[in-house]
């Protein structure tokens, strides 16, 4: 296990860290709202010869996008950031980048999309891009998030994937929050996660491989065009890296544990007080914290509670997230983000998907939560888990999706 250095860091500065230490090769951003502290780090980074990445300033999100797909179609390692109106801006672009299959590095900021205009978290930026292709990976706290970007461009690079990835922190809840971060040492990191290898492809009229990317050397097309008769197959064989992503983020997950003494779970979901459970919240980013304080609380009044924090939206850990509930009665799947004309909101739809064909199944409520950045407090985490365990007892809920704290 490597030393580490005990610094005091806010999101923002703990991802942009991060990014310093990963030799990457191209910075593109456009400032926004909550995400602003992340680039302009940065840019002191590249200012100050801390980082001989090149930093290109654009004058929008989607010029931001543009730039990290053109660097790492030639062969960069590059890295953007992002938040809200500034991460819908890029919605055109989201889709080509992982069709490309360019592995692209972005840490989204999670902020509220407007109408009415606000800067404060929710996922509705994030989810809205839930089948664009990207890895999405939700993080607790900014130790979290400085070990996830490390080990993002190790996972969005390997050969097995070639996809971006995207990491996503709760804006202001930790972008603007100090807290203990334990960083590693520059060389620790960069020998961890190395120096981009490009997959290499066979071009039929050379008879031998040649690296896929735009060198200006070998001729190579990408982004081309296929119509019905191969556009299919390019789909499925994203949906089949995604898959693989799985196992590929379980292994360097497991890799920087034994180099940094950390770990979050296997990688895709990290467990608390679950083994013994009858009642379990499913919860993604910084609000698994107030909720592992609950439960810490219920537990110590003979309670039986738990926690599931999902690391790994996309891929969806389907497979873990069965073996971790099968014993448990009732779950409450915490969303925070909507989704209008649906019965439920994006998370509580995977988990009821996931469980809708096995004979003995728990309960599950949707509890959508924190929209706009309206604070989740311990006592509507209590009072959620005693909605759960009257259901555990067998009393049916008078709804299966539940607003918490909005006004009637």
């Amino acid at each position: 296990m490597s030393l580490s250095v005990v610094r005091a860091l806010n999101g923002g500065e703990a991802v942009a860290l991060a990014v310093r230490q990963c030799n990457v090769d191209v910075i593109s951003a456009y400032p926004i709202t909550p995400q602003t502290i992340i680039v302009e780090r940065l840019s002191e980074y590249v200012a100050n010869g801390e980082t001989h990445a090149e930093y290109v300033n654009v004058e929008s999100e989607h010029s931001a996008l543009s730039v990290c797909m053109g660097a790492a179609a030639g062969g960069a390692r590059t890295f953007t950031a992002t938040s809200s109106q500034g991460l819908a801006l890029m919605w055109e672009l989201l889709y080509v980048t992982s069709g490309l299959r360019l592995p692209v590095v972005m840490a989204v900021v999670n902020r509220a999309l407007s109408a009415p205009i606000n800067i404060h978290c929710d996922h509705s930026d994030s989810m809205g891009a839930r089948d664009s292709g990207w890895i999405q990976l939700y993080v607790e706290n900014s130790q979290e998030a400085y070990d996830t970007i490390v080990q993002a461009y190790r996972v969005a690079e390997h050969s097995d994937i070639q996809l971006p990835v995207m990491v996503n922190l709760d804006g202001f809840h930790l972008s603007h929050t100090l807290e203990r971060v334990n960083m590693m040492p520059d060389s620790t990191v960069s020998d961890f996660v190395g120096f981009r290898k490009h997959v290499k492809v066979k071009v039929e009229y050379l008879n031998h491989e040649v690296p896929a990317i735009l060198d200006g050397h070998t001729p190579i097309s990408l982004g081309i065009i296929a119509l019905s008769d191969y556009y299919y197959e390019f789909k499925k064989m994203l949906i089949d890296a995604m898959e693989r992503a799985k196992y590929v983020i379980k292994e360097v997950h497991d890799e920087y544990r034994r180099i940094s003494g950390r770990g979050f779970g296997d990688g895709l979901v990290d467990l608390y007080r679950v083994d013994d459970a009858d009642a379990a919240l499913v919860v993604m980013g910084s609000a698994s914290g107030t909720v592992k304080h609950v439960v810490r609380d219920l537990r110590g009044k003979g309670m039986k509670v738990g926690l599931i924090k999902l690391r790994s939206f996309r891929p969806f850990p389907y497979e873990e997230l069965i073996k971790a509930l099968s014993h448990v009665k009732a779950v409450g799947v915490m969303d925070r983000a909507t989704s209008p004309g649906a019965y439920g909101a994006p998370l509580f739809n995977e988990m009821r998907n996931v469980f809708y064909d096995l004979d003995i199944k728990p309960t599950f409520i949707n509890y959508v939560y924190g929209i706009g950045g309206r604070e989740l407090e311990p006592t509507t985490v209590k009072q959620i888990f005693d909605d759960l365990l009257e259901a555990v007892k067998g009393v049916k809920p008078s709804t299966y999706v539940k607003y918490v704290g909005v006004r009637q």
